[in-house]
């Protein structure tokens, strides 16, 4: 059995495992142990997901860098850009605009139980929104600090100063030849640590998934079920979508890309944190036939622009809670909720609960009840991980298609393990 299949067993096995233990916890036990438990067997969660975040800053410098410099001239970057600008872009509205659709069309909000609102983590969301302004957007999107901004992994501040080193490091030419080399080889050491990392995912997923069910039980799968079962509708069309786009531009290749990146999304699932397998994900679009350049420069955009999971979400969480207390948005009213959303997600990527806390700020903004945030809280864990593995699976099709659209990916054959 090849390691990645093994890997995939594993982290499958541990699923499962984490799912009978967190149950067998939360009916045989005290709610003190189970608060006890929860705390503690999230600590291999921690300890996976530290270890992941600890390779992503020099990762992503050292392959934007290197991808950007190798693409050579500034016209080539601005041409890969464009189509990967193109793609999320016209992925964002239309996960938007899906989720706008199903929701005024199953309405779920009437069916949410308001007697079961989590309102200390409402107030939490709520507290953190008073942050969310222009200023706070653009402290974001810009550095200040390019070593404050890796010790904190930003991102998308990260994204912002590898483009303007990359940029400077290629119109340098062959004095700057040294540095490319220098980066290139940093960044392949990063991921032969990515293969050492990965084989702690079992654990985290374990650790993850047992804590939740110790303290939600089974009961959660169907308490709320309609909401969830209408936004996993929701999130099937979304999937069916983007497939059907990657098979009109990739082909009889997209059985194989999945097949690739099934042991990443398995892990974005589990965890409901896509930097989890951001350096997993880079090496298997790399595997796959992408260019490594092109994987460089595309995904780590991609972290930051195109969350085609979270972008539905919103807009199905937004005005799911105006039914809730029924509030009525007229057609033009919810075109701008989308606008406003479209906008506002980009600059708060990579915060934990970000589609949370966008709803959230939306609502407050359109004068709907933030606290209603509370009304879906019980089982955001489980729609964060469908909305999470989505994130991948879009990142993953955005970088395999601009490849396609480059004539940078290879055929099968050429790829070696």
């Amino acid at each position: 059995m090849k390691k990645s299949n093994r890997l995939t067993l594993y982290i499958i096995v541990a699923m499962i495992a984490g799912v009978l233990l967190g149950y067998l916890i939360h009916t045989q036990s005290s709610p003190e142990f189970i608060k006890s438990f929860s705390i503690n067997i999230k600590l291999l969660t921690t300890i996976f997901l530290r270890l992941v975040q600890m390779i992503i800053a020099p990762l992503v410098f050292s392959t934007l860098v290197v991808g950007i410099a190798k693409l050579g001239d500034l016209k080539t970057v601005g041409r890969v850009g464009g189509k990967a600008m193109l793609w999320f872009i016209t992925a964002s509205l239309v996960s938007l605009l899906l989720g706008m659709m199903l929701v005024n069309l199953f309405k779920p909000g009437a069916g949410i139980d308001l007697s079961n609102a989590d309102v200390s983590g409402a107030k939490d969301l709520v507290g953190k929104t008073q942050e969310f302004n222009i200023q706070k957007f653009i402290e974001h999107v810009f550095p200040k600090s390019v070593i404050e901004s890796m010790a904190n992994n930003e991102i998308l501040q990260l994204v912002i100063f590898s483009i303007f080193f990359g940029i400077a490091t290629a119109a340098l030419g062959d004095k700057a030849k040294v540095v490319v080399k220098g980066l290139d080889a940093v960044a392949h050491v990063i991921l032969r640590m990515v293969n050492y990392v990965m084989n702690f995912a079992p654990l985290g997923v374990f650790g993850a998934i047992s804590a939740v069910i110790a303290t939600k039980g089974l009961e959660v799968f169907i308490f709320y079920g309609k909401y969830l079962l209408y936004f996993l509708i929701g999130i099937a069309a979304l999937w069916a979508v983007l497939l059907l786009v990657g098979f009109l531009v990739l082909g009889k290749r997209l059985p194989e890309l999945l097949k690739r990146i099934f042991p990443p999304l398995i892990i974005a699932f589990s965890t409901t944190s896509s930097e989890a397998v951001f350096p997993k994900l880079t090496d298997e679009l790399e595997k796959f036939g992408c260019k490594d350049k092109i994987v460089a420069f595309i995904l780590p955009l991609g972290y930051s622009f195109n969350l085609d999971g979270s972008m539905m979400y919103m807009t199905f969480a937004s005005i799911a809670i105006a039914q809730a207390y029924g509030i009525h948005l007229d057609l033009g009213t919810q075109l701008t909720m989308l606008l406003v959303l479209m906008l506002t997600s980009k600059g708060i990527a990579g915060v934990p609960r970000a589609s949370l806390v966008v709803v959230t700020a939306t609502c407050a903004m359109f004068n709907i009840p933030p606290e209603g945030i509370a009304l879906i809280l019980p089982i955001d864990h489980f729609c964060d991980m469908f909305r999470t593995a989505t994130n991948v699976l879009g990142n993953a099709l955005a970088t395999s298609v601009v490849s396609k659209w480059e004539n940078s990916l290879e055929p099968a054959a050429a790829i070696t393990e």
